[in-house]
């Protein structure tokens, strides 16, 4: 079983052999009572699984890899909860409570940090003082590892190459979203850093901004710390580009050729898209392919468009058409760089990592 906690969702599929059997998922913030109800009553409904793998958005230094729970582990995670306050104190949550349900079944970690934990050092380190770096672990982490993971293999099953022979770019766009280069099948660079709040603007997050901007609304009263930090978490990104008239895209894009605002807000979307995909290319030695995933990623073919409409420098053209059914190369026949969408999987990622962890099977690595 594949658990995924969102901030007020939840997500539970029994997979097996790379398939999914059965799944569930409800709108309700883990913790709640309706959401402990829905997931004692799938628990309930299930003969009990060989295993659970449940994904952790930020593993810190604690857990840089898939690693099987216990009660040591369980009882230092909370100390990371500040990392990703929207994500880890629900995890944690179903954390619990599934492992309170499934007490004799083993259960594995599977952090979205791991994929990028061998970051090249000049790739992670911060420009701060030493002793901050030292005391706090302050580097780039980087997210979305397991949608990342999952996206390459299937770009290699699909282009026919080894994983260990592509050099790439992925773009994550969802809710979240980030981008990644991929050289050789290792994580080279990605735009999300230290927490899930750095890089392109995202549905509610800002992303990246001037921190010289945030320390002055911080000073004179302008804003208080809790004020800064719901703002830039559940009112910036498109919400607070299209001016609080939403944060789908698909929303944006029907109401762009009369409303400026949406249109500003899927431009600059887009420019800080290919902004970031264009400086992840300066890891690579060339460009392979350029992959989609992610919600907005795998059903918003006009982003897709507009964010390949600007990265023409790196012999990137845009695609034609709409959405694919499957995952599938959406360039035109011979491109110079094809353009993939890939569907986010992270649940057939977890399991294949939580397998890799007790020693049954695993996901094929570069």
């Amino acid at each position: 079983m594949a658990v995924n906690a969102g901030s007020s969702s939840i997500r539970l599929n029994y997979v097996r052999d790379g398939h999914l059997l059965d799944g569930a998922d409800r709108a309700e913030p883990p913790g709640s009572a309706g959401a402990a109800r829905f997931v004692r009553d799938v628990i309930a409904a299930h003969d009990p699984p060989d295993a659970v793998g449940h994904r952790l958005v930020h593993g810190g230094d604690l857990v840089r890899a898939p690693t099987r729970v216990d009660d040591a582990i369980r009882a230092r995670l909370d100390e990371l909860a500040t990392l990703a306050p929207l994500h880890l104190p629900p995890a944690l949550q179903l954390l619990d409570q599934v492992r309170e349900q499934l007490p004799d079944v083993p259960h594995v970690l599977c952090p979205d940090t791991a994929f990028h934990a061998e970051l090249p050092e000049a790739a992670a380190t911060y420009p701060l003082p030493l002793e901050w770096r030292q005391r706090w672990g302050l580097r780039r982490y980087g997210f979305h590892g397991l949608s990342y993971a999952y996206a390459l293999r299937r770009t290699a099953d699909l282009l026919g190459r080894p994983v260990d022979d592509l050099q790439i770019l992925l773009a994550h766009l969802g809710g979240g979203a980030s981008v990644c280069a991929v050289r050789n099948g290792r994580s080279v660079d990605t735009s999300m850093g230290f927490t899930p709040l750095d890089g392109v603007p995202m549905s509610k997050r800002s992303g990246a901004v001037d921190p010289g901007m945030l320390l002055w609304l911080l000073e004179d009263d302008r804003l208080s710390l809790a004020e800064l930090t719901e703002g830039l978490n559940r009112r910036a990104g498109l919400l607070g580009l299209s001016g609080g008239r939403s944060d789908d895209t698909r929303d944006l894009v029907a109401a762009a050729s009369t409303d400026r605002a949406a249109a500003l807000a899927l431009a600059v979307y887009a420019h800080r898209v290919r902004r970031e995909l264009a400086a992840a290319a300066t890891s690579l030695d060339r460009l392979d392919a350029l992959v989609f995933t992610g919600e907005i990623g795998w059903d918003q073919p006009e982003v897709r468009h507009d964010v390949c409409a600007g990265l023409r420098l790196l012999g990137v053209e845009p695609p034609r058409g709409g959405n694919p059914d499957a995952d599938a190369v959406v360039s035109a026949p011979g491109a110079a760089v094809p353009v993939l969408v890939v569907e986010s999987r992270e649940d057939l990622e977890v399991a294949a990592e939580t397998l890799a962890v007790l020693g049954w099977v695993g996901p094929a690595r570069g």
